[in-house]
C-alpha cells in the first residue's frame, strides 16, 4: 500500500511538472493550448539525441531539454501565439491541436514511430525497500529523484511567484492586463517570459518522463487529457490548485491501475467529475480582475 501510494506521488509530481507551465500561460493570457504537450515531446527527444547520439550525461540533459524548449516556446510565442490571443476560444483549440498534430508527424518523420530508450545512470536504477508486509515501502531511486526535483522546482516556482518583482508583475497581469499596462508594466515581455519558462517546465518534465510515460511520437496525444485534468480541477490561478489535482490524479491512477486494472481509466475521470461538481472553478481561486 506504501508503495502504491509513494509511486502515486512520484506519478502526480511528474504530471504537476508538465502541467504547470499550462495552468499559468492559461490562467495568465487567457490562452487555451493544447500543444502543451508536445513541447514536453520535445524536451523528451532532446534528452534522447543528446544521450544516445553524443553520450551527454542525464543529468546535463535536463537543463539542456528546458533550455530548448524554452527558446522554441519563445520564438513560437513571438511569431505564431501573440496574433491569436484575442481570438475566441473555439479558433485557439483548433490551432493548437494543428500545432500537436503537426508536431506528431514530424517527430514520426525524423525520429521513426518506435518508442525511445533511455539510459538512466547506474546510481538512478534500483530499489530501496523499507518494513515488511503489507506496510512495506519500496521506493524506486529514480522515481525518489523525481519526487525530489519536482518538490525543488515547486518550491521555486512558489517563491518567483510570491516574492519576486517578476511574479508581482505577473500576478499584477493576471488581475488586469490594462491596468498593468497602464502602470508600465510590459505585459507582452511577461507574456513572453511566461510563456518561454512554461514551455521549458514541460520540456523538463518530458525529459525526467521519458522513462517513465514512454516516448514517442503520439505523447502529445497520449497525455493531453491528463494534463487538462490537472488544470481543470486545480485551477489556472494558484501553483497549490495544479499541484494538488496532480497528485490526487497520479495517486488515483496508479491506485486504480493496480487494484482494479479494467477500472482504472474510469476511477481517474468519476474522480474528475466529481471534484469539478464540488468546486467548477478549481479547488483554488484567487479573486481577481478580469
Amino acid at each position: 500500500m506504501l508503495t502504491i501510494l509513494f509511486d502515486g506521488i512520484a506519478y502526480g509530481m511528474l504530471l504537476f511538472i508538465l502541467a504547470v507551465g499550462l495552468a499559468v500561460t492559461m490562467g495568465l493570457m487567457n490562452f487555451i493550448n493544447l500543444a502543451h504537450g508536445a513541447f514536453a515531446m520535445v524536451g523528451g527527444y532532446i534528452t534522447v539525441l543528446l544521450m544516445q547520439r553524443w553520450g551527454v550525461p542525464f543529468l546535463v540533459c535536463l537543463p539542456l531539454a528546458f533550455l530548448g524548449s524554452a527558446l522554441l516556446g519563445a520564438v513560437l510565442e513571438r511569431t505564431v501565439y501573440r496574433p491569436l490571443y484575442r481570438k475566441p476560444h473555439l479558433d485557439q483549440v483548433l490551432f493548437s491541436i494543428g500545432l500537436t498534430f503537426m508536431a506528431v508527424a514530424t517527430a514520426d518523420f525524423f525520429a521513426g514511430s518506435s518508442q525511445q530508450i533511455v539510459q538512466l545512470p547506474e546510481w538512478l536504477k534500483g530499489r530501496t525497500e523499507l518494513g515488511e508486509g503489507a506496510w512495506m515501502l519500496g521506493m524506486g531511486h529514480y522515481r525518489l529523484f523525481i519526487i525530489a526535483v519536482c518538490a525543488a522546482l515547486t518550491v521555486g516556482l512558489q517563491t518567483v511567484l510570491t516574492r519576486t518583482r517578476f511574479g508581482s508583475r505577473l500576478r499584477a497581469a493576471v488581475d488586469d492586463q490594462r491596468v498593468a499596462a497602464g502602470l508600465g508594466i510590459n505585459v507582452n515581455w511577461i507574456f513572453l517570459g511566461t510563456f518561454a519558462v512554461g514551455s521549458g517546465l514541460a520540456g523538463l518534465g518530458g525529459a525526467l518522463g521519458a522513462e517513465v510515460l514512454g516516448l514517442d511520437p503520439s505523447f502529445p496525444l497520449k497525455f493531453m487529457i491528463y494534463f487538462l485534468i490537472v488544470v481543470a480541477v486545480g485551477g489556472t490561478t494558484s501553483i497549490t490548485g495544479p499541484l494538488l489535482a496532480a497528485l490526487l490524479l497520479g495517486i488515483a491512477d496508479v491506485a486504480g491501475k493496480y487494484y482494479i486494472p479494467k477500472l482504472g481509466g474510469f476511477i481517474v475521470y468519476s474522480l474528475m467529475v466529481a471534484l469539478l461538481v464540488w468546486r467548477p472553478h478549481g479547488l483554488f481561486v484567487r479573486n481577481g480582475g478580469k
